[in-house]
């Protein structure tokens, strides 16, 4: 008997390892171009309460995740950015020191995305008693337990406040003694304390979900720079590798044109009239430096727009 449970609970960590090894969910693996994301509090409109608030539990985890897949640039959830400017505002009032490190006003990154959402149902169900044991994305024994969280999420575009999609996921998680309980999607591994409670397992399994969805996402959403510089038949834009911008990567540079309905004033649509191509040359963390492939300088000016091919 020792052995098989031996034998089991190396199966199980062995596969633990192969998944968090896989290079799709590794989250060194940044791929694509990223743009600024902020999560806000999800609203529990399922009337739960537990040993955490579960809205904030889902700003933590969520926040914690989507920093991990590499694939956003992640700002800090509304709390802190207060703190931060509550900082600003007191080194402003001429109190502190004066220096170099000193916080500015101005400075901080504006988010292009906002994550918000709400929690509409909530279960949680336990009998019997026992210890979890976690190896990876798996829970091994416990008591018995069933706990399901039912969230509706909406990726919102913080220009316009419009829902650019939405997505309504479930997240599950039951443990009983002598089985496994997967967390899913290869995140698990960053949910901190939340991982040890059974709903806080469902919260982090639901996030995993919602974090891959908008992952997919991302190909549908416009993503745009601009010309900040033109020097020595370079061209300077305002995106670099923070945005997930690779050397050699080439964009259509030219005249953005945005078309806005008469009555409302609502942006119907915004293109780029092509007037040359540039080509990555020299990176840095929020610009990059180009060389032109196609168009000539003399037509290329501060301020213009610049887009994927």
């Amino acid at each position: 008997m020792k052995k098989v449970l031996i034998s089991f609970l190396l199966t199980a960590f062995i596969v633990s390892v192969t998944l968090l090894s896989t290079p799709a969910l590794a989250a060194a693996d940044s791929g694509g171009l990223r743009y600024t994301v902020s999560v806000t509090k999800f609203e529990n409109r399922a009337g739960w309460n537990g040993q955490f608030d579960i809205g904030d539990a889902w700003g933590i985890v969520m926040t914690d995740i989507l920093n991990q897949t590499g694939k956003f640039i992640v700002l800090a959830e509304k709390d802190m950015r207060q703190e931060a400017m509550a900082e600003q505002d007191f080194a402003a009032s001429g109190r502190t020191a004066q220096g170099a490190n000193t916080p500015q006003i101005g400075q901080m990154t504006p988010a292009q995305i906002i994550i918000k959402g709400a929690i509409t149902h909530v279960q949680n169900k336990t009998s019997g008693g026992g210890g979890l044991v976690g190896i990876g994305p798996f829970a091994i024994g416990g008591s018995n337990s069933n706990a399901e969280v039912n969230v509706t999420m909406y990726m919102v575009d913080s220009t316009t406040g419009q829902i650019l999609a939405s997505k309504s996921v479930v997240g599950k998680s039951s443990s009983s003694a002598g089985s496994i309980g997967y967390s899913g999607n290869g995140w698990f591994g960053g949910v901190g304390g939340y991982k040890n409670d059974n709903m806080g397992k469902a919260i982090a399994n639901a996030v995993s979900q919602g974090v891959d969805w908008m992952i997919g996402q991302l190909p549908n959403i416009h993503w745009k720079g601009a010309v900040v510089m033109v020097r020595d038949q370079n061209v300077y834009i305002n995106r670099g590798s923070r945005e997930g911008v690779k050397p050699g990567q080439q964009f259509i540079v030219g005249r953005a044109e945005v078309i806005r309905d008469p009555n409302t004033g609502e942006v119907l649509d915004e293109s780029v009239t092509e007037v040359g191509r540039i080509q990555v040359v020299n990176l840095k963390e929020k610009l990059a430096i180009c060389e032109i492939v196609s168009g000539q300088a003399e037509e290329i000016e501060k301020g213009m727009g610049v887009e994927l091919p």
